[in-house]
């Protein structure tokens, strides 16, 4: 099939003279690394295979590449993720200077990013995420936020009221889950100034993305529902969903409307009319009917019927509409979609109408069992990150082959690559790889490829750096098989006796990259990619050892030795916590109050400050009213380690030696209701947290290695007990 061609370039970047001072633009830093500088720069991110011999009007990395274009020449830095003024910065330049694969479109983000990363970002935020993308050569992206000010003028124009429509909107850290129809009313309901600040920043995200020559996915209407509709229209057929990943009917079970219900088309067309004419249009939508939802009926023609009637609608706004959707439900529910569903779902619209995104095609690709998504175009996506958890995580070998088995599938439809994670902001190291094997045609060597990026990320040449890195691309980005990254460390999980403290590499690996990397401090200390990767992996270290000591403590209880129970419980909770409390609290990235203080900063009133602080306190604890998806959204930051996770771990414990102590077995339902009046407690303590890190990162790490690393080291080399 042959696919439209969206996505012309729609503008230029200008370098605008010998600028470059702090906040401003990163387009405008970057331009005065470029090749010529003061010269225009044609950014055309959709790239054109062939003629990329010429720097300039090729896509931005391949200039960064190009000899002359190259950063590291000009004494930059690189950078890590949400660097400096909390954004991105430049990627690093690609390893080589030509390019050997031009794919049609490199697709970026997932619908829940939206809720696990960007909920509370502000202009600057976005502006510096989008000069990434481009940077990155990103030309296919989502571009989301406003709708609900545009749902909420349809609901409103088709006779519901404010209170109906307010019932219905969650709060906007879990905005992602609304959209999807999996909730309704969570945490929200969405104040007006927040609607009114969303549609002024969607204007310019839009039209940053497209002077940058990227194609903005649009959403569409997925068949969803207020319940509302059903009071205004009362002879309409819809019916009633299941719960969602245990969420009751109270905030889930959302209504879906009959494909051939004539209502269908009504608000579909509607919607998509009242947005394209807020925002324009580069006719690609997105739309989800079925995430971790099983539809009404198994049979192919009601599946058909469902998916042609979400595609009429887009088409009844936009003849030329295409629409772009996450193959994410296949591989969820595979036990319902079989073959005969599947082909149903995407036979409903045309082919070549549709593009599929394969989301986790590095562990779970869809597209080999389903004959290449029987003809419509797809994406091979690296999903990666499940809740934005912290973690050393990769699955480097299976993102190294994928892409190019995928090319190679026989009667291929695959158009492209994509990063899909559900968080941002961790494992840099993953995305570059990735998105540098989008220009590729075959396999980088990774052992070599790993060297090179230790030096360009850090600015300099070193030996130990290079050797940390690539101990750690052996082992704990090394996952193999169908690899899940659900941080699931003893860490961050309510407490038990039944925990799993397996690891899927080597544990003395990263403690000896620990290791190397502080013993570069001297050298590289000034680096701030060094500052964050020395916190990064001195935090994996301490996670191992949390399971470490989790296993002493489970093996005391069980064997009744109330003094090694003590010893390592008391180790645990009254210096390991604390001392790692202190690390994180030692980075802004790392910093708990960073992520309350932006939820804050987004509201307009002190009551809309509390609501906005609730969701976010929420969403990386309990994830619920009641812990319905409890620590799934889990991540390790100053503050949270202290007042959360330790908290939680001496309850545990106390109650652990309570039980040896009196001869009275230890129940996990009892515990399980006392630690949740901790978990709900920590999210109404209005307890403000620093904005600001405190103390070294480098001597902080130094003690923690002092302290901790001969032990673990043999216990390591012993193995398990």
């Amino acid at each position: 099939p042959v696919l439209p061609i969206h996505g012309a370039p729609m503008g230029s970047v200008t370098a605008l003279g010998a600028g470059g001072a702090p906040g401003a633009p990163l387009m405008h830093q970057v331009s005065q690394m470029l090749p010529v500088h003061g010269a225009p720069l044609t950014h055309r991110v959709l790239p054109v295979c062939g003629g990329l011999g010429d720097p300039i009007n090729a896509p931005v990395p391949w200039a960064w590449g190009h000899p002359g274009g190259s950063p590291g020449t000009k004494g930059s830095r690189p950078y890590v993720t949400g660097e400096a003024a909390g954004g991105r910065g430049p990627p690093l330049r690609p390893s080589v200077s030509t390019p050997s694969f031009c794919p049609r479109y490199r697709y970026y983000q997932n619908v829940c990013t939206h809720s696990y990363s960007y909920a509370w970002w502000d202009w600057a935020r976005w502006e510096r995420e989008i000069d990434w993308m481009a940077l990155s050569g990103i030309n296919l992206a989502l571009a989301f936020v406003g709708q609900e000010f545009v749902w909420q003028r349809v609901y409103l124009s088709l006779g519901l009221n404010q209170s109906e429509i307010d019932a219905y909107f969650t709060g906007p850290a879990f905005l992602a889950w609304n959209r999807l129809g999996n909730l309704h009313g969570w945490a929200g309901p969405l104040p007006r100034a927040w609607h009114l600040k969303q549609l002024y920043l969607q204007y310019r995200i839009v039209e940053r993305m497209r002077s940058l020559g990227m194609i903005t996915v649009l959403p569409a209407f997925a068949g969803h529902v207020p319940q509302g509709v059903l009071r205004v229209f009362p002879r309409v057929n819809a019916t009633r969903l299941g719960g969602w990943s245990h969420f009751d009917c109270t905030y889930s079970c959302t209504y879906l409307l009959d494909p051939e219900d004539p209502m269908f088309q009504v608000i579909g067309t509607l919607f998509l009319k009242e947005l394209i004419r807020e925002f324009g249009t580069d006719h690609i939508y997105s739309a989800d009917t079925f995430n971790e939802m099983s539809p009404l009926s198994s049979d192919p023609a009601y599946l058909s019927r469902v998916s042609n009637a979400v595609f009429r609608s887009m088409t009844g706004a936009d003849p030329e509409a295409l629409w772009l959707m996450q193959g994410w439900l296949f591989q969820h529910q595979p036990d319902f979609w079989q073959p005969a569903q599947v082909r149903a779902l995407l036979h409903g619209v045309p082919l070549g109408r549709m593009i599929v995104l394969d989301l986790f095609a590095e562990s779970k690709p869809v597209y080999p069992w389903t004959e290449s998504f029987y003809g419509q175009p797809f994406i091979w996506c690296m999903l990666h990150n499940f809740g934005g958890n912290h973690g050393l995580f990769g699955t480097v070998e299976a993102i190294n082959r994928g892409p190019f088995e995928a090319r190679r599938f026989p009667n291929s439809t695959m158009v492209g690559t994509g990063l899909a994670p559900e968080g941002i902001e961790q494992n840099d190291v993953v995305y570059e790889l990735m998105n540098e094997l989008g220009w590729r045609h075959e396999p980088l060597d990774l052992p070599a490829w790993v060297s090179r990026y230790a030096q360009r990320r850090y600015g300099a040449p070193n030996a130990a750096a290079a050797s940390a890195w690539r101990l750690l691309l052996r082992s704990a980005y090394n996952c193999t098989g169908v690899c899940v990254n659900h941080n699931r460390s003893p860490l961050v999980r309510r407490p038990s006796l039944h925990m799993d403290a397996r690891l899927w590499y080597n544990a003395s690996d990263v403690y000896e990259a620990w290791r190397l990397l502080l013993s570069a401090g001297a050298a590289l200390g000034s680096s701030l990619t060094y500052r964050y990767d020395l916190v990064d992996v001195t935090r994996q270290a301490v996670q191992q050892l949390v399971g470490d000591y989790y296993l002493s403590i489970r093996g005391a209880f069980q064997s009744r030795a109330l003094p090694e129970l003590l010893t390592a419980g008391g180790v645990l909770v009254y210096d390991l916590l604390p001392e790692l409390d202190s690390l994180l609290s030692s980075h802004g990235l790392f910093l708990l109050g960073r992520w309350l203080e932006s939820a804050r900063a987004a509201a307009t009133s002190d009551r809309e400050a509390e609501l906005y602080e609730m969701n976010a306190r929420n969403q990386v604890t309990l994830w619920g009213p009641s812990g319905n998806i409890l620590d799934y959204a889990n991540k390790q930051l100053g503050g949270l380690v202290l007042d959360y996770y330790g908290v939680r771990w001496s309850l545990f414990v106390s109650l652990l030696v309570e039980s040896l102590n009196s001869g009275s077995p230890f129940h996990q339902d009892q515990f399980n209701q006392a630690v949740f009046q901790v978990e709900r407690g920590f999210i109404y303590n209005k307890k403000r947290y620093p904005t600001t890190p405190v103390g070294d990162t480098l001597e902080i790490s130094r003690k923690l290695f002092l302290k901790y690393y001969p032990g673990a080291m043999k216990r390591s080399r012993a193995g398990p007990a």
